[in-house]
């Protein structure tokens, strides 16, 4: 709050013009859960049994055969590789319509394993309280992930209130085609883009043009995100999100194959950056149920 009333007051000498209050947030982790795997991890895998029926060859195929048998620990040993191989084959092929309406169409109806509830509930409620002073204080908010930039863009308005056209993420590539319908965006079984660690600004100046005055991140692939927001010669604020709280969420760090925390947090404490500790520093974790 102290940094938000320094670089709205035009008197002061930080003040910071509406246009270049700029606000960047990780999605995974950062706004939103992250455990026991990525959230795109657990649609890539519902997707994989809806087409199972058309493709029997995953039933003998790994890492698809995993999948199927809900094998974690096969998967896990599956690797990126693996991981890769399932979004390519359950996000490409189709349109990007398409691909909006089955995401769409899941966001809502799939339920977490742990907590029982839709995926879009399980939003950190001070990362929406933040997001929301940090707009009714002229900054422009925008959501930088290594998740698919598809994947989050059909929700994160209703969610975040955070609009399409303000999503930076990971991207395959897509091609132009008239059919007999219409025109329309093909997806393709090739990487574009991937946003994470130094690729983040880079996708911030391509995709925004201006430099941040505001990051959050909650682990390693964040840290060049938050190095290049401090090194703007605007103040800046730049804060990650430590999960704490086995009990009510899950407690990690260091030693995590998802959401690792570890570079970033030793370059947090040594640089003064914010730090907040999930257990002690949050009353809330998830928005109540009745109110979503």
């Amino acid at each position: 709050m102290d940094f938000v009333q320094a670089v709205t007051d035009e008197t002061g000498p930080d003040f910071v013009p509406v246009p270049e209050r700029i606000a960047v947030f990780d999605n995974d982790g950062t706004l939103w859960s992250e455990k026991p795997v990525y959230f795109q991890l657990f649609f890539a895998m519902d997707r994989v049994k809806e087409l199972a029926a058309d493709n029997p060859e995953w039933k003998t195929t790994q890492p698809f055969q995993a999948v199927l048998e809900n094998d974690m620990e096969a998967l896990a040993a599956s690797g990126e590789r693996g991981i890769l191989e399932l979004v390519m084959a359950t996000h490409a092929g189709g349109t990007t319509d398409e691909f909006a309406a089955v995401v769409s169409d899941w966001i809502v109806k799939a339920r977490h394993p742990r907590f029982d509830r839709p995926y879009n509930e399980l939003v950190f409620q001070p990362m929406l309280e933040l997001l929301d002073y940090l707009r009714a204080n002229g900054f422009k908010t925008f959501i930088v992930s290594g998740g698919g930039i598809e994947f989050m863009r059909p929700w994160s308005e209703e969610v975040y209130g955070i609009p399409p056209e303000q999503v930076i993420g990971s991207r395959i590539k897509k091609v132009f085609e008239m059919r007999d319908d219409g025109p329309v965006l093909v997806r393709l079984a090739e990487l574009d883009f991937i946003d994470d660690k130094g690729t983040k600004p880079v996708g911030i100046h391509n995709m925004i043009g201006r430099r941040p005055i505001l990051a959050f991140g909650n682990s390693d692939g964040d840290l060049q995100m938050l190095q290049w927001t401090a090194a703007g010669r605007r103040r800046s604020l730049m804060g990650l999100v430590h999960h704490t709280d086995a009990g009510r969420e899950w407690a990690y760090d260091r030693d995590s194959h998802v959401g690792r925390l570890d570079k970033a947090l030793a370059e947090a404490e040594t640089s003064g950056w914010i730090v907040v500790d999930m257990k002690n520093d949050w009353d809330v974790i998830y928005p109540p149920e009745s109110t979503r």
